[in-house]
């Protein structure tokens, strides 16, 4: 990319076709103490999102989600899923994966512990991620961004992490 005399930058159509194809984030929040959540992609998921299927680009972005909203909870609390739609109640998060193209999966539990796993259609996703208080039996909350985030990292330099 080159700058133009007026200043602004000058860039090639192959270059604007790449920044087209590059995932980008945005938040604004009403409370201003609320810090959005870093608007850079991390470093394995900056591949175009033409060369990913849309359960995997979805699989991705809900990782940022999760490990963003975890890192917003205290210490007796842990990140669990609620269902758009009927009273299915909360799907505390354990795991999470896709399957190309287009369906993403959740496992975990409910609240009364029952093994629980949700399979979805990518047009039909919805979620919404609450605080749980944590397992009464666990002595420090469960983090599930974290591990999601390390197989992420895991898979971009070829499972050498």
């Amino acid at each position: 990319m080159t700058r133009g005399q007026d200043g602004h930058d000058i860039r090639t159509t192959a270059e604007a076709g790449e920044d087209a194809a590059m995932p980008r984030r945005r938040e604004v929040h009403a409370d201003p103490d609320t810090a959005p959540a870093p608007c850079e992609v991390p470093e394995e998921l900056q591949e175009p999102i033409d060369g990913k299927s849309p359960a995997q680009w979805a699989y991705e972005r809900l990782i940022l989600y999760i490990q963003d909203f975890e890192d917003q909870l205290d210490a007796q609390h842990e990140v669990a899923m609620g269902f758009a739609g009927g009273d299915l109640g909360v799907l505390r998060i354990e795991g999470m994966g896709f399957f190309d193209p287009d369906i993403v999966t959740f496992f975990g539990s409910d609240e009364n512990g029952t093994r629980t796993q949700l399979i979805q259609h990518v047009s039909q996703l919805n979620v919404m991620l609450r605080a749980l208080p944590r397992a009464p039996d666990s002595p420090e909350p469960t983090r599930i961004g974290f591990r999601l985030a390390r197989g992420l990292s895991a898979r971009s330099d070829g499972g050498k992490s």
